[in-house]
Formats: C-alpha cells, sequence, structure tokens
C-alpha cells in the first residue's frame, strides 16, 4: 500500500452509484421511441426511433429545440419546447408503465450493504416518473438524490448531470461516484464529469457507440453487472490509496 506525502489528499474510495433512469432502471425505451415519433410527427417534425435511441438522455425540451433547429431551421423558445414536450408526455403516459429491468433491486441491495448511496439522475422532466423512482425503490432511494431536468440548466451531455447528483449525495470528489447509463450522451456525460463510467447496452445500438464515448466497463444487462460487483467494489480497495 502506497503512503501519502504532504500535501496530497487521498482518494477515499467509490461512495455513491448514480443511475439513469430510463433504459437502465426500466425497460421504457420503447415506449419513449414511440412517444417521441408520434408527438414530433404532429408538429411537422420527423424523428425516428433511432433518433429516440441517440438523443436518450438530453433534456426532452433541449432535443425538441435541437430537431426544430435542424429541420423548421428556425429557434423556439423554452416554452414552446414544453408545450410539445407535454404531447410526447401525455402519449408516453398512456402506454402503461414500463417494467423494472431484472437485476435493478438485488443491485441496489448489493450497494447499500457495501456502505453506497444511491442516486439517479435523469434528463427527464416527467414529474410523475420522479415521484414513481421512490415508490419503486424507496428502499434504497430518497428524493434528495435524485437528479432531474429541473436541476440544471444544460443536460447530457454536459457533466452537469452528474457533478448536481454527487453533491446531491453529499460528496465533492467524482472519482468517489459511478455512473450507470445506457446512452452515448449519458456515457459522455460521465466521463466528461470524470467519473467511472459503466455502460449497460440495453438497447439496440451497437456497443461501439457506448465504448466510443469512453465508457469504462460494458455490461449487456444489470444483471451482468450484478454478478461483477464485487469485482467493482474490489476496484475501490485497490486503488484507494491513489493521490491528487
Amino acid at each position: 500500500m502506497q503512503e501519502s506525502h504532504p500535501g496530497q489528499k487521498a482518494w477515499e474510495g467509490f461512495r455513491c452509484v448514480l443511475f439513469d433512469m430510463d433504459g437502465v432502471l426500466y425497460d421504457s425505451m420503447p415506449h419513449h421511441a414511440i412517444a417521441w415519433q408520434k408527438s414530433m410527427a404532429q408538429f411537422g417534425i420527423t424523428m425516428t426511433a433511432a433518433d429516440a435511441y441517440a438523443t436518450e438522455g438530453a433534456r426532452g425540451i433541449d432535443t425538441i429545440r435541437q430537431f426544430f433547429r435542424q429541420q423548421k431551421h428556425q429557434d423556439i423558445s423554452l416554452d414552446e419546447a414544453q408545450k410539445m414536450y407535454d404531447v410526447k408526455t401525455h402519449i408516453f403516459h398512456a402506454m402503461g408503465d414500463a417494467r423494472i429491468f431484472p437485476g435493478v433491486k438485488e443491485l441496489m441491495q448489493a450497494i447499500t450493504d457495501d456502505g453506497l448511496s444511491v442516486g439517479v439522475v435523469t434528463g427527464s422532466g416527467q414529474r410523475p416518473l420522479i415521484d414513481k423512482l421512490l415508490v419503486d425503490f424507496g428502499d434504497y432511494l430518497v428524493r434528495e438524490h435524485i437528479t432531474s431536468a429541473y436541476d440544471v440548466k444544460r443536460g447530457k451531455p454536459y457533466p452537469d448531470p452528474y457533478l448536481q447528483g454527487m453533491r446531491k449525495a453529499g460528496y465533492a470528489d467524482p472519482r468517489q461516484a459511478i455512473v450507470v447509463e445506457n446512452a452515448p450522451l449519458g456515457v459522455r456525460a460521465g466521463k466528461a464529469a470524470e467519473m467511472f463510467t459503466v455502460a449497460i447496452n440495453s438497447g439496440p445500438l451497437p456497443d461501439k457507440a457506448l465504448t466510443d464515448e469512453g465508457a469504462d466497463v460494458l455490461y449487456p444487462s444489470i444483471e451482468a453487472f450484478l454478478a461483477d460487483w464485487p469485482e467493482v467494489i474490489g476496484y475501490r480497495k485497490v486503488t484507494c490509496c491513489l493521490y491528487i
């Protein structure tokens, strides 16, 4: 074990795990893809299922403004984008609840058993979905540890959401946080925040779409990550004496 030196601050290891919501906790992306296509068509905007997956993780209003700018060659206000997002939200909720991915609760239990806290960092601005997190994961998650579109001005792929999630969990060193993501923009945000980033490829994107964004490790499912959790937490024990 390395000894510390004067003026150096010891890294105390992983302290929190920050989960994305859609596509990581819930198998909800197929519903979101349909809702995006149907809602945007009402406003003359073409959006494919591939577009929905590629832009996942960003704030919905930012995605709408981006597509409007690209296809209509004009900017719209946040209020106008919010009205369009409300249509998408209505269509999504009419499709019913998405299932929780197998292994999610077991992984959260393992995380808390090892003394780490659980947080959720989502680009969603849908309050019913945020409230549902506490119903489904209330044994592991508190409201104060949920970061949503309402908490940041810049969403993913900027690092702001994950840095805010880390601060909400009570930590200041990004190396103390693990990010769990399924979207390229989310992986990019986690790496921009200088956090250890786990990619879960739960959708139709090629693995390369996630690894090219810098994911530290990639798994095909939460269950596969759960099986490797002891090794991940072992990484903390081996490297706990690195210094900055």
